[in-house]
């Protein structure tokens, strides 16, 4: 009997709104004939991001792009390997004659460094390596000194408190995502000037071991074959990768990590002007300290949904589907920051809709 090769996984990790789903879309847009599974790790209640990879273009039915997704929805791989993962991967690996490659995207606010040591279980060692880990960097925000937007009301209150250290809970999972890579990307990087860039590059070279490269991109487009193939076999070598949340894998309690202080609320709203929408979501971005916004909307009137994905009051929004038939046009959003209290903020955008 032939021996199958190990199947190659690329996992693809980066802090909130970096632009992992669009680098993941694009590696899938520009798959060539490769026969990829995805694995989206989703942070809320709302599968945003599988859903917008089931619309990459990658000439497959919907319903096989809907069985090539796999949405675990908890959000914190790190915490749910076993329950989650391993199911997931052991489906894959029964499958893995007819793969040629998986893709996993992390949640923003996940640890790559125990999903990579998880590739060390047998089962799963066995007939999987990691191809590389891809930590993708929002190169404007370490440019801005924040690495996501809004973080310094985190800092802010951290720093009041004497008992507390003043290293930010954010640059300390920026610097665990980049000691976990086999290649950084520098994202966005048309958004910042040169010598911004240049100095985003020194600060993320100081986290990384000098063979791990950093190349720059603008909306994650670049060539797949500087993507995959590179044969880094990070399950090998990841347990000499230190992090600031070692620690708390030591004993089989997860309770103290940073990252469980992040919330993540859903919102389901009727269907609501644009404008009015967009500015009501930059209010609560600005008086909520809202890290992520991200959904779909139903304007009155126009017969295709509205995909919105904001970072800090920066959105980025399109049309990109039409409704179907027997769809309910209703508004889904979540919302990802800090002590957010959801009845609060539903209240509030209802207000500002008049809904």
């Amino acid at each position: 009997m032939k021996t199958l090769a190990k199947l190659p996984v690329t996992i693809v990790t980066g802090f909130l709104g970096s632009g992992k789903t669009t680098l993941l879309r694009h590696m899938l847009d520009n798959a060539q004939g490769r026969r990829i599974a995805v694995i989206v790790n989703e942070f809320g209640e709302l599968g945003i991001d599988g859903e917008i990879l089931k619309q990459c273009s990658i000439g497959c039915t919907e319903e096989e792009a809907n069985g090539r997704v796999y949405e675990l929805a908890n959000g914190c791989l790190c915490c749910t390997v076993q329950e989650e993962f391993f199911p997931v991967m052991r489906e894959l690996v029964a499958r893995r004659g007819d793969l040629d490659h998986i893709l996993i995207e992390t949640s923003g606010l996940a640890l790559p460094k125990p999903l990579v040591q998880a590739f060390q279980w047998p089962e799963i060692r066995s007939a999987c390596t990691v191809d590389a880990v891809i930590t993708v960097v929002d190169s404007p925000a370490v440019a801005a000194g924040t690495f996501a937007a809004f973080p310094d009301q985190v800092d802010a209150q951290r720093k009041l408190d004497p008992n507390l250290d003043h290293e930010s809970p954010l640059h300390e999972l920026f610097a665990d995502q980049l000691a976990s890579a086999d290649l950084v990307i520098l994202n966005k990087a048309d958004l910042i000037r040169p010598e911004d860039l240049a100095r985003v590059r020194l600060e993320v070279a100081e986290e990384l071991p000098p063979a791990v490269k950093i190349i720059e991109a603008s909306s994650g487009r670049l060539p797949l074959d500087v993507l995959i193939g590179l044969g880094a076999g990070s399950e090998e070598h990841i347990d000499s990768r230190h992090s600031h949340h070692d620690h708390h894998h030591d004993g089989d309690d997860h309770d103290d990590h940073d990252h469980d202080a992040f919330d993540s609320i859903s919102i389901e709203l009727p269907q609501a002007d644009e404008s009015l929408l967009l500015d009501a979501l930059t209010q609560l971005v600005v008086q909520h300290g809202i890290l992520r916004v991200k959904g779909f909307a139903a304007i009155p009137s126009k017969p295709m949904r509205l995909l919105i994905q904001g970072v800090g009051t920066r959105f980025d929004k399109h049309f990109d589907r039409q409704w179907g038939a027997e769809e309910a046009r209703v508004t889904r959003l979540v919302l990802i920051g800090q002590e957010l209290d959801a009845a609060q903020l539903e209240a509030q955008l209802r207000a500002a809709l008049s809904v």
